[in-house]
C-alpha cells in the first residue's frame, strides 16, 4: 500500500511546499522588500513579465494579430494599457527628462515632486504635506509626508530633497541650465528628516510649483560624481522612484538588442499609501516606442497598441472609421501671438494705442485661425491659457468692424517722426532694479532714434516656415490690405526666426509663447518692460501699467489677490492691444473608447494626461 501511495503523497507534499513558497513570496511583495531592488531585466518582445504586486498571474503575452482594414482592433488585456510613444527612451530620471517627451512621460509615472498640480493648474501637495509662507514672501517652511517609501522600501526624507537640489545646482550638472541657475539663488536648509526651509532672494508666488520637480533617491545616488550622473545605470536599468508605477522590464527587439519599449506596474510601496489603496485598475502600462508618428499610427491600426501618447491633428484623418476610436483634445500650454516691434522707426505708429485698437477692430482673428489652422488650434483672446485658475473668459477683443477701424486710423498721424500716445499709458511704478534694464525709464514710448526711418504704411510679418502658419500670416496680410496697408509675409526656418526675434530684426512677427512645463500663469518674461533686453519681450513692448500688474502678481502670495491682478492684466491687454493674441495649439490623445474615465483637461506637458490615471478602467464586457 505504501508503494501505491508514496508518489501521490510526494506530489501532495510538493504542492504544499509550492503553495507555502507562493504565500511567502506574496507577503514579501506586500512588505516591499527584495524584488524591487533588483536591476530591471531587459526582456524580449513581445513577452512581458507578470506583475507580482497583488496576485500571482500567468504571463501575459502580446499577440501578433493580423487584421483587415475596418476589422475590430485587438481586444484589450484586462488591467493593462499598451501605448505608442514617438521617440526613444534615453534617461528615466526627472533631472534629465525635460527635453525628451518620451522620458518625461515615463518619469512622470515613476517619480514625484513635493508638489503637483490639479485640473485647474493650482499647486497642491504631493510628497509635501503642507507649506507655510512668511509675510514677506521670502521664506517657505515645507513639511514632508512621513508615509512615503521609495520603491525599494527605504523611507523618503528631507535628505532626498536636499540631494536632488544640490545635484541640480552643482557646477557639473548636465541637465537644464536655467533650472540650475534658479536653484543657485535659493537657500535650502534641512530642519529635520521631514521639515525643510527655503529662502528666496525676492518674493516669487510661483515658487511652490518649482517644488514640482521629480525627487531622486539620495541613498542610491550618493557619492556618484554629478558630472557623470547623466550616465549612471540608475537612469535606465534600475530607476527607483516614489510614484504609482515602477519599472517591470525594459523591452528590446528580438535579435537587435535596442530598447523598443518599457513595461511598468503599480508599485507595491504606493499601494500602501492612502491614495494608492483604491483605483489603479490599470495595473500594468506598456510603452512601445516608434521613430515616427506614422509608425505609431500603423501600430494602432494593426491593434498592437491601445493608445497614442500624442498625435498631430492633421493625422487624425487616417484613423477615421476605425472602431473603438476615442480622441481627447485640450490646449497645449502655449499661445500664438502677433507682436509688433515698438523699436522699429518705420512703423513707430504701433506705439499709438489708437492704431493698435484699429488693428484689433480690423482683423477677423477668429476667422483667420479657423480658415488656416483648422482643428490644429482654437482662437485665442487672452494672453493666458484657458483652463488655468487665472484665465478670464470675459477678456475678449471687439468683434471685427472695418468702419470702426478706419475711423480710428483717421485719427492717427503717419507723418510725424514720433507719435506719442494720445491717451497716455498709466505709468504705475517704475520696474525695480532687479527686473528692469539699466536704461529703463517710466516713459511708455521709446525715445526715437537720432535719424528716424521714414514712416511707411507697409511692413512684413515674420513667421516660422510652416504651411499653416504661413497661410495664417497671408490671411492677416490680406485683411490689412483692406485698411490700406501693404503687408508681405516672410517665412523662415526656426533657427533664423529665433535669431531675428532676439536681434529685434522684424516689423511684426507671429510668435508662439510657451508656458511649459509650468502651470503658473505668469507671463512676465513675455510682456514685462524689463524683459525687452534678455527675456522674450522681443518687440520691446512698453506699457508700464501692464508691467506693474505682472510684477505685483508674481510677488503676491495670496491666491485671490493674484486672480484679481491677472484679470486686470487681461482686461487691459485686450483694451490696449499691445499685441494680437491669435490661437492656442491643440493637443490630441488617442485611445480605445473601451477605456473609461479618461479625462484630459488642463495640461502643462502631455505627461499630464495621466493625472486621472487612478480612475481609468477597461469597460466590462
Amino acid at each position: 500500500m505504501w508503494k501505491a501511495l508514496r508518489w501521490p503523497l510526494f506530489a501532495l507534499l510538493f504542492a504544499i511546499m509550492l503553495l507555502m513558497a507562493a504565500l511567502y513570496t506574496q507577503l514579501a511583495s506586500d512588505d516591499t522588500t527584495d524584488d524591487s531592488t533588483e536591476e530591471v531585466p531587459v526582456g524580449q518582445l513581445p513577452h512581458i513579465t507578470p506583475s507580482p504586486t497583488l496576485e500571482i498571474v500567468e504571463p501575459t503575452a502580446i499577440p501578433t494579430v493580423e487584421i483587415a482594414p475596418g476589422e475590430t482592433l485587438l481586444k484589450p488585456v484586462p488591467g493593462q494599457l499598451t501605448e505608442a510613444l514617438v521617440g526613444r527612451i534615453s534617461k528615466i530620471n526627472p533631472l534629465y527628462a525635460e527635453f525628451n517627451p518620451v522620458d518625461r512621460d515615463i518619469t512622470s509615472l515613476i517619480f514625484e515632486g513635493l508638489t503637483t498640480i490639479n485640473q485647474y493648474g493650482e499647486v497642491v501637495p504631493d510628497l509635501a504635506e503642507r507649506w507655510e509662507v512668511s509675510k514677506d514672501g521670502l521664506e517657505y517652511i515645507v513639511a514632508i509626508r512621513r508615509d512615503v517609501l521609495w520603491q525599494d522600501g527605504i523611507p523618503f526624507t528631507s535628505a532626498d530633497v536636499r540631494y536632488t537640489i544640490d545635484a541640480i545646482r552643482d557646477p557639473d550638472f548636465q541637465g537644464n541650465a536655467s533650472l540650475a541657475e534658479f536653484w543657485k539663488t535659493v537657500e535650502v536648509a534641512v530642519i529635520d528628516d521631514y521639515t525643510m526651509r527655503f529662502r528666496l532672494v525676492q518674493p516669487l508666488a510661483s515658487f511652490p510649483e518649482q517644488l514640482r520637480m521629480g525627487i531622486v533617491p539620495f541613498h542610491v545616488l550618493q557619492g556618484y560624481p554629478v558630472k557623470d550622473l547623466h550616465k549612471h545605470p540608475f537612469n535606465l536599468t534600475n530607476p527607483i522612484g516614489t510614484g504609482p508605477y515602477q519599472v517591470e522590464s525594459l523591452l528590446s527587439i528580438v535579435g537587435k538588442g535596442e530598447i523598443a519599449g518599457i513595461s511598468l506596474r503599480v508599485a507595491p510601496t504606493y499601494r500602501q499609501r492612502p491614495e494608492g489603496q483604491t483605483g489603479y485598475s490599470i495595473d500594468r502600462i506598456v510603452f512601445y516606442t516608434y521613430d515616427t508618428i506614422d509608425q505609431a499610427i500603423a501600430a494602432y491600426v494593426q491593434g498592437e497598441v491601445n493608445s497614442i501618447g500624442q498625435i498631430d491633428t492633421d493625422k487624425l484623418a487616417s484613423l477615421r472609421g476605425l472602431p473603438h476610436l476615442a480622441v481627447y483634445n485640450t490646449t497645449l500650454p502655449a499661445v500664438g501671438v502677433l507682436i509688433y516691434n515698438w523699436n522699429r522707426d518705420g512703423i513707430r505708429y504701433v506705439r499709438d494705442q489708437r492704431l493698435r485698437q484699429a488693428f484689433a477692430y480690423g482683423m477677423d482673428r477668429v476667422g483667420a485661425v479657423q480658415r488656416t489652422l483648422g482643428i490644429k488650434a482654437i482662437p485665442a483672446n487672452s494672453p493666458l491659457i484657458p483652463g488655468s485658475w487665472a484665465y478670464d473668459p470675459n477678456a475678449v477683443y471687439p468683434s471685427p468692424d472695418v468702419n470702426a477701424a478706419n475711423a480710428l486710423l483717421n485719427t492717427v498721424s503717419f507723418e510725424s517722426p514720433s507719435t506719442p500716445e494720445p491717451t497716455p499709458t498709466e505709468t504705475g511704478s517704475e520696474p525695480t532694479p532687479e527686473t528692469a534694464p539699466p536704461d529703463a525709464t517710466p516713459s511708455a514710448t521709446p525715445e526715437p532714434s537720432a535719424t528716424p526711418e521714414p514712416v511707411r504704411r507697409s511692413f512684413t510679418i515674420l513667421v516660422f516656415d510652416d504651411p499653416a502658419l504661413t497661410a495664417l500670416a497671408q490671411d492677416l496680410a490680406t485683411q490689412w490690405a483692406a485698411l490700406n496697408f501693404t503687408v508681405t509675409v516672410e517665412a523662415v526656418d526656426r533657427a533664423t526666426l529665433r535669431q531675428r526675434l532676439e536681434d529685434g530684426d522684424f516689423d511684426t512677427a507671429i510668435v508662439e509663447f510657451s508656458f511649459a512645463p509650468y502651470a503658473d500663469p505668469d507671463p512676465y518674461t513675455f510682456w514685462h518692460v524689463g524683459q525687452a533686453e534678455d527675456g522674450q519681450n522681443y518687440g520691446a513692448m512698453r506699457d508700464l501699467r501692464l508691467s506693474e500688474l505682472l510684477q505685483q502678481a508674481r510677488r503676491e502670495t495670496i491666491g485671490i489677490n493674484r486672480v484679481y491682478l491677472y484679470k486686470e492684466f487681461q482686461r487691459l491687454f485686450v483694451e490696449r492691444a499691445p499685441a494680437l493674441t491669435l490661437y492656442y495649439p491643440v493637443y490630441s490623445y488617442v485611445t480605445d473608447d473601451r477605456l473609461e474615465n479618461v479625462q484630459v483637461g488642463f495640461i502643462t506637458t502631455p505627461a499630464d494626461r495621466f493625472r486621472t490615471l487612478q480612475d481609468w478602467i477597461w469597460a466590462a464586457e
